[in-house]
């Protein structure tokens, strides 16, 4: 057997190919928590380079923010352009003494792979490279992907404040003259078993800042104050009451959740002067941010009633979005078929990820990476298995692509 430690392979006729369970191990040693680089976009760098790609480093930074280091790999300078889209950032461990192992060990027990990254998403990272090396040795020579071009777009900025990432990676690429016509993002998109998912849009996200004023007071001399807190109440009952949608036919209706309500207030006797809230809402392709902007404001107004006094801030962290079934998709789902025997999903479920921004640059883009049952969880890990399943669903995606396209 070869030595799972060696993330190279060489075989002479055929250059170098990649172990995807070595190098996933030792991209989880890389202690890359979110804004750190921790090591691991050079060692993708250097594997990378070896296998004949042109790398570029692409650091941004922005006055208040961490600053933050990403990089672009491609072969071949011909369309079109393959790109796997990822991030080499973790979340933090939380408290090490609940993991059962060093969580960035890496250490592989019974046929599972457990650290940091195992799922969200340094073994989807190492499953594409060791892919793309795999297609590179058996069809390219010489370094080059025959038809068209691989790329990588690897961020260390999804599990942060996602501003000094793959949003400015790619208006800087753009300058460059690259261009991306589909994109994988290897997300952790499968809910239990690998090939059950992809997805195929992302619903937007949209946080609402409520500060409401009134006038401090006694709570025995109510009518010389102005409550604060039943003024925010009425007003929180109001967007709770509002129907969004009923969903639409990629997605599912849009939800409204209430994050925190504070007013500070530790004693009994006093009428609070102030009130804060926070509220998320996740929307689909019925609305956009502007447009539920618009519409919370008119509720949150026709609530207050003429006399309130407040402040109303909305940030959007991106639109929502869909890629109608397309080539890459087809792809992934005959692939999954045939290495799982699942039929996959095409589903719009779940958080986001940086395919809202890859999207405005990019004609097709689907999500697919590994099981997510684990992510950002104590003990994070994936199946030995599956990381050599995805490998092949990533080669078959990758032929299948550059035969078809």
């Amino acid at each position: 057997m070869p030595d799972e430690t060696r993330t190279h392979q060489e075989h002479p006729s055929e250059g170098p190919r990649i172990d995807a369970l070595a190098l996933a191990r030792d991209l989880i040693r890389c202690e890359s928590v979110t804004p750190a680089e921790g090591g691991a976009l050079d060692l993708l760098q250097e594997v990378l380079e070896k296998l004949g790609f042109d790398c570029i480093r692409l650091p941004f930074e922005e006055a208040g923010t961490d600053p933050v280091d990403n990089l672009y790999a491609r072969i071949g300078r011909e369309g079109p352009n393959l790109c796997f889209a990822g991030h080499t950032d973790v979340v933090p461990v939380g408290n090490p003494a609940g993991w059962t192992v060093d969580p960035f060990a890496a250490e592989v027990i019974d046929g599972t792979l457990f650290g940091r990254g195992a799922s969200d998403m340094k073994g989807a990272i190492a499953c594409f490279v060791a892919a793309a090396a795999a297609y590179l040795a058996g069809d390219g020579g010489e370094g080059k992907a025959g038809r068209g071009s691989i790329s990588l777009l690897i961020t260390g900025d999804e599990e942060g404040p996602s501003i000094n990432g793959t949003r400015k990676m790619l208006p800087a690429l753009a300058e460059r003259g690259e261009r991306i016509d589909a994109c994988i993002t290897g997300e952790p998109t499968n809910p239990t078993r690998l090939g059950e998912m992809m997805k195929i849009g992302r619903r937007g996200s949209l946080n609402g800042f409520l500060t409401v004023h009134g006038v401090q007071g006694h709570t025995g001399y109510v009518h010389l104050a102005d409550n604060a807190a039943h003024r925010i109440v009425r007003m929180l009952n109001a967007l709770l009451a509002m129907e969004l949608d009923r969903g639409s036919e990629h997605f599912q209706p849009s939800t409204l959740a209430i994050s925190t309500v504070d007013v500070g207030n530790s004693a009994t006797n006093i009428v609070p002067g102030e009130a804060r809230a926070v509220f998320n809402i996740r929307f689909n392709d019925l609305h956009s941010g502007a447009s539920l902007e618009e519409r919370l404001r008119a509720v949150l107004a026709e609530a207050a009633g003429e006399d309130a006094r407040y402040d109303f801030e909305v940030r959007v962290s991106g639109e929502s979005f869909v890629t109608p079934p397309c080539l890459l998709s087809e792809l992934i789902a005959e692939a999954c078929l045939t290495e799982t025997g699942e039929t996959c999903a095409p589903s719009t479920t779940g958080g986001t990820s940086d395919s809202r921004f890859i999207k405005d640059y990019c004609p097709m883009v689907v999500d697919f990476g590994l099981v997510g049952q684990t992510m950002h969880k104590v003990d994070e890990r994936v199946s030995v298995s599956d990381i050599a399943a995805l490998t092949r669903i990533y080669g078959r995606v990758i032929a299948g692509y550059f035969a078809r396209a």
